[in-house]
């Protein structure tokens, strides 16, 4: 959850990563606040003029001002089954987007008061892997459904920048700029301390290796292995996580590792 008594408008920062890219972080604790682990929405504009918002955050006035000047929201989506709490609101806002979700999203949703009553354009099963979404997203996107793992994420590869959003496989802690408007920026106890250190992208990354070898994945690893070779064959260099710093150096190299006991087999 956000940091209490801070609203959205103050702690939000809105970045442009790149023309085309924007990023909105927000601060996102958890276990009682002694983790920070930040969150984030990427939003990507289209030559078409569409754009398109991944793992949408609150829908604060400046975020709307910015949206006014960057084209008109067409997909709205959820990258996994946790990562979709404000997709309600930007439905609403754009009812002309088309929102996307994953395998048993839809009823999860439908079962909460809170969020019941948005309607999915698509939602990415096993058996619809590869059917298309828009002529104009599947031209500068390529997507991956990862069933195997229990959140069923989908990360994206948004060609013509050679960037990668994902969501839970990869984390970039401490989440510096997630927190850079908060007061106390990522200071925290000694649990928030290890798990920013044991979930950072630097270093042999051991305990995210064990997290997603004996957790998230250890009853689909072959789904895993099989989804992770075909991610790991495109061509970008830049990984933009839900939770921490955007990675711009060795980006691919950082997957790779994190990931390299579901593609080469665990010794």
């Amino acid at each position: 959850m956000p940091p209490a008594s801070i609203s959205p408008e103050a702690t939000m920062v809105i970045r442009d990563i790149s023309p085309s890219i924007t990023t909105l972080s927000v601060p996102f604790d958890f276990a009682g606040g002694r983790v920070k682990a930040g969150g984030r929405a990427t939003i990507f504009r289209l030559a078409s003029g569409n754009l398109a918002v991944m793992s949408p955050v609150a829908l604060t006035a400046p975020v709307r001002t910015k949206l006014a000047t960057m084209g008109t929201i067409g997909y709205i989506i959820a990258l996994n089954m946790g990562h979709h709490l404000h997709i309600s609101t930007w439905a609403e806002a754009f009812p002309k987007a088309k929102v996307i979700g994953v395998d048993g999203l839809p009823e999860k949703r439908e079962n909460d008061p809170a969020t019941k009553g948005t309607n999915f354009s698509h939602v990415f099963t096993t058996n619809n892997k590869n059917t298309g979404i828009a002529d104009d997203f599947d031209k500068e996107f390529s997507y991956e459904y990862i069933d195997g793992l229990p959140n069923k994420d989908v990360v994206f590869l948004h060609k013509p920048t050679k960037t990668l959003v994902q969501a839970d496989i990869l984390f970039n802690l401490p989440a510096s700029e997630q927190y850079a408007k908060v007061p106390s920026g990522v200071k925290t106890g000694v649990l928030g301390r290890w798990v920013a250190s044991a979930y950072s992208a630097q270093g042999s990354m051991v305990w995210q290796k064990r997290a997603l070898w004996y957790g998230a994945g250890s009853k689909g690893r072959q789904s895993v292995a099989d989804s992770m070779k075909r991610v790991l064959d495109w061509d970008f260099e830049r990984i933009i996580p839900c939770h921490g710093d955007v990675i711009e150096t060795d980006a691919k190299a950082r997957l790779a590792q994190v990931t390299e006991w579901f593609i080469n087999g665990k010794k």
